[in-house]
């Protein structure tokens, strides 16, 4: 038996998904503490004054302790099969190109930039870890039965008012939608490289 926790011992093994939770987690915080500095140096934007990184920042925003454990749990079950398998380095850069390309697809839609969360790059890794085993399959990268279905219904759940009724604010859906679709395509790109390289 190890003398160190099991939490240890997984946030050794999956740096970045740790990083990115912990992030999250002071994100969230942030939101608590102060809104107003959130949303004027972290929220969506920032392009006219060279502040690039307001492109993808919006994704540790965490409005809430049911939010940020939310997204916490799928990210954790999603991005160690991709850490696991791909490495830090692959899941570091699929979380921010679909982060910013999430966050550009609500600031598109909606034409805001109050919103926040983890939630388009966790749709993002279900449709990529979806497609990719689709086109080569693994055990690792492979998903739990049910999976996919159930998250496809929470995203057309969330399109409705019933979920913005029960959390008492809105649903970032475009975000999700965006996520998914980007983790899709990349899932075939990535899919079909490792498909013809072996």
């Amino acid at each position: 038996m190890s003398r160190y926790p099991q939490w240890y011992l997984s946030a050794k093994h999956y740096p970045v998904v740790t990083t990115l939770i912990a992030l999250s987690a002071l994100g969230g915080m942030l939101v608590s503490i102060n809104l107003p500095f959130a949303i004027s140096y972290f929220s969506f934007g920032g392009i006219e004054s060279s502040h690039y990184l307001r492109l993808v920042t919006p994704i540790f925003l965490h409005f809430g302790m049911l939010h940020f454990i939310f997204n916490s749990l799928w990210l954790a079950m999603l991005g160690s099969r991709i850490e696991g398998y791909f490495g830090g380095l692959h899941l570091s850069a699929l979380a921010i190109f679909s982060g910013m390309v999430s966050n550009l697809t609500q600031a598109w839609w909606s034409g805001s930039v109050l919103f926040g969360g983890m939630s388009g790059v966790v749709y993002a890794l279900i449709g990529y870890l979806w497609i990719f085993n689709k086109v080569y399959p693994t055990d690792i990268t492979s998903l739990p039965k049910g999976i996919v279905p159930f998250m496809i219904g929470w995203l057309v759940l969330c399109m409705t008012p019933i979920v913005s009724f029960i959390m008492g604010s809105g649903i970032a859906n475009a975000a999700h939608v965006g996520g998914l679709l980007c983790g899709m395509l990349l899932g075939l790109i990535f899919g079909l490289q490792r498909k013809f390289k072996n």
